[in-house]
């Protein structure tokens, strides 16, 4: 199966970011830090805790992390976390609790044509869309 999955870049606080996340999304979480891989004594101490890859999976949702780049990280407006649903009460709560220290882009609202829609930036600065498709029945 063919997929596109958000991945996301922190500059430290992955293991922080991914925590919250499965505390507001829920499902399994995965680290592997720097000191988890073959040969970390190649790495500064200071940077034994950072985190190489995070997966949070729970049913068909997929977020990915990580705390290596390589420049200068950059958070931008062009990149989205979409957040989409059936059940609008699940995704009430989804936004409750991402939305803890977060900014409110769009408040979670039905729109003009029936769906639940919604937007804000975490506390860690990255972008989410909440959506659930009107139930036709």
């Amino acid at each position: 199966m063919d997929q596109i999955i958000a991945y996301l870049t922190f500059n430290g606080n992955c293991r922080e970011a991914m925590e919250f996340y499965q505390e507001c999304i829920g499902g399994e979480l995965k680290l592997q830090t720097l000191k988890d891989v073959p040969k970390p004594k190649n790495f500064p101490d200071d940077m034994k805790d950072y985190v190489v890859q995070a997966i949070l999976e729970k049913d068909g949702i997929l977020l990915m992390g990580t705390d290596m780049v390589d420049k200068k990280l950059i958070r931008g407006n062009s990149i989205s976390i979409f957040l989409g649903t059936s059940n609008e009460e699940q995704l009430q709560r989804y936004y409750q609790k991402l939305k803890k220290g977060s900014r409110s882009t769009y408040p979670l609202e039905r729109t003009h044509w029936g769906n639940l829609f919604g937007g804000l930036v975490d506390k860690f600065g990255n972008e989410w869309l909440f959506h659930c498709k009107k139930n036709n029945n």
